[in-house]
């Protein structure tokens, strides 16, 4: 079992914070850290965010929302081993060939540790703003997937898709491993699809407001339809049982999560804070220690 931190970039923004995090998450045995995505949020909005009963944004939106990969590129330059996902980028709102390169780049100057946490977005304004077509954000999303591992793979690229096409382009560095890992983050049916034909892990979101483990059938179902073996899809879940001061024995909390296939347990920070130098050596010994 591995065990990541989630919303690490909103959490601690500025550098001394980002460092601090990823050298006590490494040292307390932490597998990863998550950064969100954002470029622009409306001040105000129309559009139904899907993960709080309300349908609206917990968050202050005037708050620090930094760019995943550049904080991220500053994790990977304070620490050692952690890997460094994006945990969603907001995949139909980036230009593929550039996000190509500077996901690559970051997974070799970091030694191969980034992996691409991809999402469709649900927040219409933002796309309007940015001047991304709302409609068939999920097609584009396959398609933008598609056209970076053509980039990444060895030898000279093409792709020809419903939105990107290139002949014969040079794209390097390459990543370490030859592919960055895509997580596919998603609550819905239609992202449990993509993950199964696509995706290398699913990430349902630890805010949905429905038990989201029904998707992993469709994850698997949709594999063998595309020809994959389903099984080294990793899952990957929140586990509100293990948190600190959540009641209970974490450990059985883990363990449930264990026997239902998922393979990466993703924890909210909050619960953490404010003594990080305490609760995540803690979490380490009593928790990580006991799955290592």
């Amino acid at each position: 079992m591995k065990f990541a931190l989630h919303f690490g970039n909103i959490t601690f923004p500025d550098a001394a914070g980002a460092a601090r995090l990823g050298q006590l998450a490494e040292a307390a045995g932490f597998d990863s850290i998550f950064a969100i995505d954002h470029v622009v949020l409306p001040d105000d909005y129309a559009s139904t965010y899907p993960y709080s009963a309300d349908g609206r944004m917990p968050a202050v939106r005037t708050a620090a929302y930094p760019d995943p990969l550049i904080w991220l590129s500053f994790l990977a330059a304070s620490t050692a081993r952690i890997r460094l996902a994006t945990g969603v980028i907001i995949l139909p709102q980036r230009e593929p060939l550039a996000l190509a390169k500077q996901v690559a780049t970051l997974d070799a100057m970091s030694g191969g540790r980034m992996e691409l946490g991809i999402g469709v977005g649900w927040l219409e304004e933002e796309f309007k703003a940015l001047g991304v077509p709302f409609a068939q954000r999920g097609k584009r999303a396959d398609d933008y997937v598609a056209a970076m591992r053509a980039l990444w793979a060895e030898g000279v690229s093409s792709h020809h898709g419903p939105f990107v096409n290139f002949d014969h382009m040079h794209s390097h560095p390459k990543p370490v491993r030859g592919a960055v890992p895509i997580i596919v983050g998603g609550h819905t049916e239609v992202a449990a699809r993509r993950a199964g034909r696509l995706g290398d892990a699913f990430f349902p979101s630890i805010g949905a407001q429905a038990d989201t483990f029904p998707l992993v059938d469709i994850v698997r179902a949709s594999a063998a339809k595309a020809g994959r073996d389903p099984a080294p899809i990793e899952l990957i879940t929140g586990c509100p049982g293990a948190l600190p001061n959540a009641g209970g024995d974490p450990l059985a909390a883990v363990e449930e999560r264990r026997r239902r296939g998922v393979g990466r347990v993703v924890l909210p920070l909050g619960p953490f804070l404010p003594k990080l130098e305490e609760t995540l050596p803690a979490f380490g010994e009593r928790v990580i220690r006991a799955f290592s």
